[in-house]
């Protein structure tokens, strides 16, 4: 059968590239459809502040008029800018076990990305690593939480095939809040020390003022991850957008910061796991039934993921990573929370994965994200 690859543009080609994986991944029982809504908003050129410092191109696989594969290329100049480089990425990837689709769609991103002036291709980031990244390589048995990628296993060859390397790898770790990696007796002890010597407290967080929350939070954010890997500081109308999408999910009473002497020093938010509900909506729409199911479904979810963490940069050697775990597991036993997944978190990050580990955790989930010198 002969193979197309496709660019697509407007409102109905970017309907078509959101319609793909419901062509190719029905059949893998681990894969949950997402709100086609939220993907379109996140290819929305026109009202995504993402893309006033971004460009993208969408394209498309398909034999004998059946979809097989897509692909976004996009030129995030945010990130070019603060990292002064000149890499493109890919995202929004999905295919079929078709090996030939995987490496034309992968070309012709390389292709539109080339004849921009860029010198790699980095992926999967759909659009940026401050939303879904990675490739799925390594957890493929768990259904995925709330916004991170799940794809079947075939992609890593797929990717690789196409000449690609891996870049960094991103950890995800699931978290009990009760059981044999609960925060034991001597945890709260050293919290308590950790405390008293510190004078950290912590309060809830205030949805009633969500902007001014939003924007203390977006400063340590940025305080926090400055230096890390591929991270790009979000402008405010960009981190804004994301924090109001947020807001429906998120957990206030499980979301918390972090003060000293009424400044904030850390952070940690927490969303309820929305895919608990979105795979009794397998058609990702948001018809009135489906949006019933959202409002009355959603309370009842007693399992999330840990989207922000964060602790000023003059804080993060001050051993305050138990103290944290412990407030995390106080709150989780008052409201009878389950536990929830970290995540992502930078493969080389040391200093937040040797305390997780030494408390027994293990990383359950790994994704990789790959690069190509173009």
């Amino acid at each position: 059968m002969a193979l197309l690859i496709s660019e697509l543009s407007g409102r109905r080609g970017t309907a078509r590239f959101v319609d793909v994986p419901w062509k190719i991944l029905t059949d893998q029982p681990n894969w949950i459809p997402p709100l086609r809504a939220v993907v379109r908003d996140g290819l929305d050129d026109r009202k995504n502040p993402f893309y006033r410092n971004a460009d993208r191109a969408l394209f498309i696989a398909e034999r004998d008029g059946v979809p097989v594969g897509r692909i976004a290329a996009i030129e995030n100049r945010a990130h070019n800018r603060h990292h002064k480089d000149r890499v493109g990425f890919f995202g929004f990837f999905d295919c079929a076990n078709d090996t030939e689709a995987a490496t034309a769609l992968l070309g012709r991103a390389e292709q539109w990305l080339a004849a921009r002036g860029l010198d790699a291709a980095r992926g999967p980031v759909s659009p940026s690593m401050n939303h879904e990244s990675g490739l799925l390589i390594d957890g493929f048995d768990t259904p995925p939480v709330l916004m991170t990628p799940w794809n079947p296993d075939w992609c890593e060859n797929l990717i690789e095939g196409a000449g690609y390397v891996q870049a960094q790898d991103l950890l995800g770790y699931y978290i009990p809040a009760e059981g044999e990696h609960s925060v034991p007796d001597r945890l709260q002890r050293l919290a308590e020390r950790t405390a008293k010597r510190t004078g950290v407290t912590f309060r809830t967080l205030n949805v009633d003022v969500l902007e001014k929350e939003a924007r203390k939070v977006l400063d340590l954010y940025c305080d926090a991850w400055s230096g890390n890997w591929g991270f790009v500081p979000p402008a405010w109308d960009e981190f804004w957008h994301t924090a109001k999408d947020l807001k429906s999910v998120l957990m206030p009473q499980f979301s918390f910061v972090a003060e000293v002497d009424g400044e904030m020093v850390g952070f940690m938010m927490l969303a309820r796991d929305l895919n608990k509900v979105l795979q009794t909506i397998p058609s990702g729409r948001l018809w009135p039934t489906n949006i019933v199911k959202l409002l009355l479904g959603l309370p009842k979810v007693q399992t999330g993921r840990i989207v922000l963490l964060g602790m000023r940069s003059d804080y993060r050697h001050r051993g305050l990573f138990p103290l944290f775990a412990y407030e995390a597991a106080r709150l989780a036993q008052e409201i009878g929370f389950k536990g929830a997944e970290a995540s992502w978190i930078l493969a080389d990050n040391d200093a937040l994965i040797a305390p997780m580990e030494a408390m027994g955790m293990k990383a359950y989930k790994r994704w990789r994200i790959y690069e190509k010198s173009l």
